[in-house]
């Protein structure tokens, strides 16, 4: 039996259907994404929402709205810090133990500054970078394996990889390497 090297498969996901991605899978509540506290917590939370995703320099740029407030429940008024404002964060893709993360991390303001406004991105960036994971390959064997029309065969997905990550101008592009069996 002779062996041959197969392709790589490339899937190009490009910046409409991951802003689409991020609405229904990450920001969920209302359009929100909280990042701290809950909708519930009026004096403690903070949330990301309005996400717009491009390309730039080989890097993910992801925009979004800002809003949050470190307060104190004194008398039924909120007192300490907060704010709302637009941000960038700015980050590269990287494929690890079957999740994307990112790694290079950076969260900007765009328009505003303050002690209030750098604390949140500074904690905002180290946050990412250390906690943010998609399921690739997980969601990879969800779409390969199912069985669609066809339940009789069995599909089972094996030595699943990324073993590149591009961003494009328009794009994000995984390089995949796997074996689909059917049963």
């Amino acid at each position: 039996m002779a062996s041959a090297c197969s392709p790589a498969v490339e899937l190009h996901v490009q910046f409409g259907a991951l802003e689409r991605m991020l609405s229904e899978q990450v920001f969920t509540q209302e359009g929100r994404r909280y990042v701290h506290g809950s909708k519930t917590a009026r004096c403690n939370f903070a949330y990301l929402e309005r996400p717009r995703v491009e390309g730039a320099g080989g890097r993910l740029v992801i925009h979004a709205k800002f809003s949050g407030r470190a307060a104190m429940n004194l008398l039924g008024a909120c007192v300490g810090l907060g704010d709302a404002f637009d941000l960038t964060i700015t980050a590269t893709p990287q494929y690890r133990d079957g999740n994307l993360t990112l790694r290079d991390v950076v969260v900007t303001s765009d328009k505003k500054t303050g002690f209030y406004i750098k604390r949140v991105c500074t904690i905002m960036a180290a946050s990412l970078a250390r906690d943010f994971r998609y399921g690739v390959g997980a969601e990879a064997s969800k779409i390969l394996e199912d069985p669609g029309s066809r339940p009789q065969y069995k599909r089972e997905l094996q030595k699943f990889s990324v073993s590149e990550i591009r961003v494009t101008d328009d794009a994000l592009v995984l390089v995949m390497d796997f074996q689909l069996t059917v049963k």
